[in-house]
């Protein structure tokens, strides 16, 4: 800043200088040529009047007709300072008598450079000093012209008006020389007047002008650092203190504007960041340039470290969207929805609508873009509930006529064989009588299992909800097992369960979680080849974890979308109503079920229900 003021005050100084130099050299110039012209003037009066004492003498001779006299008078005239020589022409131009030795006999014809310089004009308007060029130089030529009076008749002709001419050249060196010197004079004193001049305009511009621009520049570099209470000392009356005071004026309204934007913007901000909604506004290149406090907690990191970033390293593991909806945004330049899947730290899913939408300048051309991220895992769930309300009060009118209808000849059946069981004896002697009462007791168990669960149905239909129970994982992975293996043996597959570690209990009607595992079982081993591996497994991480996992056929993305429907199967012969039901079991206990498969390779269904603490475990930590 002080490099930039300097500079400043140099150039003002050399421009004021440069016009003061231009100005001096200019009047130097026009003084230079009065100078000379004076001094001519002087110089022609001089010899003009030395001309006519010359005259008057030498025309005092010629009376005499003393021609020695004449000539030693016209050396002895030569011989004065500053005449360079004196010549006496007769009235044809021939030289006569002259002071300096030479030839003059081309130079004073009628037709030469040096007489033109005066006959070239009448002869009323010819001077009788004038400067011309001759051969030697430049000279101040002085012509008189010596008459033919009544007292030289006797030698000249009356007729002629003029005997002869007398010419005197005084040399203009000493002249110029003379005006040399005092233009050098003048030359020296203007420049050093301008010197002290420059340097004095030079001071003057640095402290009563520059110094206090700087001053200003100061203040307003200080405003704009954010320093908005500086103001320029405005005293004085100059124009420079009244810039000082519009100035300050403009400051005290920028200092206004700015209080005003500031609160107004905290207001926006606190408007912002009380909406639940994540809201963040991206660049062309999808860098994050401002960002709500909803939009930080989904991303888990400060706004240091989101703003100016790339969203897709911000939400790294976050945004499960393939299809990008800013991206999108960019090259359709419309608003773009997107449904995605998110992780919370504690492994539970929630579902986020994100809405992309643009941001135009007045020519219509896209600058940003603005994510709305909004958590609708309540509104899909009640949009879930409600449907599967809708599916359980269809599966609920067909229960109840199933039930109705199949637990009729199921009571008859099951009078029979309690009938036949009194009949035959407990202790029956005959083999065949034993075979026959164990199957009648196995028939009436299962008769009575399917009684169950057709009144297990009959309750969901309803929306009747049990307690539930503690139940322990793993004999109940091990029973599920045991009664799946005789279908699991006929497709030539096997069952394998992992290493489970005991006390994982979770709460939930055991009829439930078995039907669900059996469902997951039976259509594991329905996608396996002959040869296949069905493998069960348990783990406990804050939630109970089951896994059924098949090296089968793999199930299509476009399948999987619609699996947990009802009445939707991919298998000919199948009734659509196993991934729903066991889907259903399993949300009925805060429960969810996922999955995970790629065609050809194997599928892997996750059952996660919420841990539960036994009755005796609660005591001990009591």
């Amino acid at each position: 800043m002080t490099g930039r003021f300097a500079s400043a005050t140099i150039g003002l100084t050399v421009g004021v200088t440069a016009a003061i130099v231009i100005t001096c050299a200019a009047g130097a110039y026009l003084f230079s040529r009065q100078h000379l012209r004076s001094l001519l003037d002087t110089a022609r009066r001089h010899a003009a009047a030395e001309g006519e004492l010359i005259r008057v003498a030498l025309e005092h001779q010629m009376m005499e007709n003393d021609r020695t006299l004449i000539a030693r008078m016209v050396e002895n005239f030569g011989r004065q300072s500053g005449v360079d020589r004196l010549m006496l022409l007769d009235r044809y131009g021939k030289v006569r008598y002259a002071s300096a030795n030479g030839s003059h006999a081309n130079e004073f014809r009628i037709d030469s450079a040096t007489c033109r310089a005066c006959h070239r004009h009448p002869p009323g308007q010819r001077e009788s000093s004038r400067v011309i060029e001759t051969a030697g130089g430049s000279v101040l030529r002085t012509v008189i012209p010596i008459r033919n009076r009544a007292e030289c008749h006797r030698c000249h002709n009356p007729e002629h008006k003029i005997n002869g001419v007398l010419i005197m050249d005084y040399s203009t060196g000493e002249m110029r020389a003379a005006i040399t010197r005092d233009m050098w004079q003048l030359v020296a004193g203007t420049g050093a007047m301008t010197l002290l001049l420059a340097g004095a305009i030079a001071m003057v511009i640095r402290f009563a002008v520059l110094r206090r621009l700087q001053r200003l520049e100061t203040a307003a570099r200080q405003i704009a650092a954010g320093d908005v209470a500086r103001r320029v000392p405005a005293e004085g009356t100059d124009t420079i203190s009244w810039l000082a005071r519009e100035f300050n004026t403009m400051a005290d309204s920028v200092t206004g504007l700015v209080a005003e934007v500031r609160r107004e913007r905290e207001r926006l901000e606190t408007v912002i960041n009380s909406i639940d909604d994540g809201i963040a506004v991206l660049d062309p290149q999808r860098r994050v340039i401002a960002a709500n406090e909803a939009f930080l907690q989904r991303a888990r990191h400060s706004r240091e470290d989101v703003l100016g970033c790339a969203c897709v390293s911000v939400m790294q593991g976050e945004c499960n969207v393939s299809d990008c909806p800013t991206l999108s945004c960019l090259r359709s330049g419309e608003r773009q929805v997107r449904i995605c899947e998110r992780r919370k730290p504690d492994g539970s899913a929630t579902w986020e609508e994100i809405h992309a939408s643009p941001i135009r300048d007045s020519s219509g051309r896209l600058l940003l873009v603005v994510e709305v991220w909004r958590d609708i895992s309540e509104r899909r769930s009640a949009e879930a509930h409600l449907a599967e309300s809708h599916r359980m009060a269809s599966l609920g009118t067909l229960a109840s006529g199933f039930s109705h209808e199949l637990n009729t000849p199921l009571a008859t059946v099951l009078t029979c064989l309690e009938g036949m069981l009194r009949d035959l004896p407990e202790a029956a002697a005959a083999p065949g009588l034993a075979r026959a009462r164990e199957s009648a007791m196995i028939a009436r168990e299962q008769i009575l299992r399917c009684r169950g669960i057709t009144q297990h149905f009959l309750r969901m239909s309803r929306g009747q909800r049990t307690e539930g129970d503690i139940l322990d994982v793993k004999p109940i992975v091990a029973a599920v097992a045991r009664l799946i293996e005789p279908t699991a043996r006929s497709h030539s597959v096997t069952i394998g369960v992992g290493q489970m570690e005991s006390g994982m209990h979770v709460r939930a009607d055991e009829t439930d979680l078995q039907q669900a595992l059996i469902n997951l079982l039976l259509n594991a081993i329905q996608a396996c080849k002959a040869g296949g591996l069905v493998r069960v497994e348990a783990e406990a991480n804050g939630r109970i974890h089951l896994r059924v996992r098949d090296n089968g056929c793999g199930i299509p993305p476009e399948v999987r979308k619609k699996m947990f429907d009802p009445f939707f199967s991919a298998r000919p012969g199948g009734t659509g109503l196993g991934l729903f039901l066991a889907g259903t079991f399993i949300r009925r206990w805060d429960g969810e079920i996922r999955v995970e498969s790629v065609p050809g390779e194997g599928s892997c269904f996750e059952i996660s229900l919420p841990a539960a603490v036994q009755q005796s475990q609660m005591k001990v930590l009591g």
